[in-house]
C-alpha cells in the first residue's frame, strides 16, 4: 500500500525523541499526517519538527513524561491546541533495566513495568478518551498502537522485568480493544523484533552482539523502516476492521 493515506489525521507519538518514535514521526508526516512527537527531551524534538517542517510536512514537539498523568494530559492539551483533535495515538515511549533476575534491584523492576505498562496505559486511555469525546464512535477512524517486542512472548534471558512489561502491553491492548471497540476505537499492538538503534548499536557491533546476530534464523537485524507498512496500516482508514490484534514483525527472529 501507498504511504500517502494519513492526510487529515493528528499523530501524536511518545518516545519520539530518538529511535523508533523518531522514525514513526518521519514516516507518518511523510505520508500527510501532522504530528505531536512528544518525550523528556524536549531539544530532541524540536531538531525532529524542524526536519519534518524543512520537508514539507507539520508537526509540533510536547515535552511529556508519560509516568505523570498531569504531564500526560497536559501534553494531550496543548497538542490539541496547536493541531487539533487527536485522532491516533501510537505509544512507544519504553525502557529497559538488563541484568539478571537474582541481581536485578525492585527499583529498577518497578521502573521498567511503570514506564512500559502504566505509562502505556495513561497515554492510550488519555488518547482514547479524547477520541471518543470527539465522535470517534460515529466516524470510526480512532487509532491507537501500542509498541510492544517479541519479549511479550519469547524468553529473552537477562530481560526479566522488560519481558513483563512487555507481556502486559500485549494482553493491554487486547483488553483495550474490547473495552473500546463500540467507541471508533480500534487498539493493536506491534511486537518488533531486534533492531539497530543509537541505543544498541554499540552491542550489535561488538563480539556478543554478533554472536547473537548469528543467532538468528536469517542471521541479520531489522531495520527501523521495516515497520513502517505495519505502522502505516495499522494507523490509516485502511484498518477499520482490525482492533485487538498483536503483530509480530521481527523478520522470523523468535522463530
Amino acid at each position: 500500500m501507498s504511504l500517502a493515506t494519513h492526510a487529515g489525521r493528528t499523530v501524536l507519538i511518545t518516545g519520539a525523541s530518538s529511535g523508533l518514535g523518531r522514525r514513526f514521526a518521519l514516516m507518518l508526516a511523510s505520508a500527510g499526517a501532522q504530528v505531536a512527537v512528544c518525550a523528556r527531551r524536549k531539544d530532541r524534538l524540536d531538531s525532529l519538527v524542524a526536519e519534518i517542517e524543512t520537508a514539507g510536512g507539520k508537526a509540533a514537539a510536547f515535552a511529556m513524561d508519560v509516568q505523570d498523568e498531569a504531564s500526560v494530559v497536559a501534553a494531550f492539551s496543548a497538542a490539541e491546541a496547536e493541531l487539533g483533535p487527536v485522532d491516533t495515538v501510537i505509544a512507544n515511549a519504553g525502557m529497559n533495566n538488563e541484568g539478571l533476575a537474582v541481581d536485578l534491584p525492585v527499583e529498577d523492576f518497578r521502573t521498567v513495568l511503570d514506564i512500559n505498562v502504566t505509562g502505556v496505559f495513561l497515554t492510550a486511555r488519555e488518547g482514547a478518551r479524547r477520541m471518543i469525546a470527539a465522535g470517534s464512535k460515529e466516524s470510526g477512524r480512532g487509532r491507537i498502537v501500542l509498541i510492544a517486542s517479541i519479549g511479550a512472548h519469547t524468553v529473552l534471558p537477562g530481560l526479566a522485568a522488560y519481558c513483563a512489561s512487555k507481556a502486559a502491553v500485549a494482553h493491554m491492548g487486547k483488553t483495550l480493544a474490547r473495552e473500546w471497540a463500540n467507541k471508533g476505537v480500534n487498539v493493536n499492538v506491534v511486537c518488533p523484533g531486534y533492531i539497530e538503534t543509537e541505543l544498541n548499536s554499540d552491542w550489535f557491533h561488538s563480539d556478543g552482539g554478533r554472536k547473537q546476530v548469528s543467532s538468528f534464523p536469517r542471521r541479520r537485524l531489522m531495520a527501523e523502516s521495516d515497520l513502517d507498512p505495519a505502522i502505516a496500516w495499522l494507523t490509516s482508514d485502511a484498518a477499520a476492521r482490525v482492533t485487538g490484534s498483536v503483530i509480530t514483525v521481527d523478520d522470523g527472529q523468535s522463530l
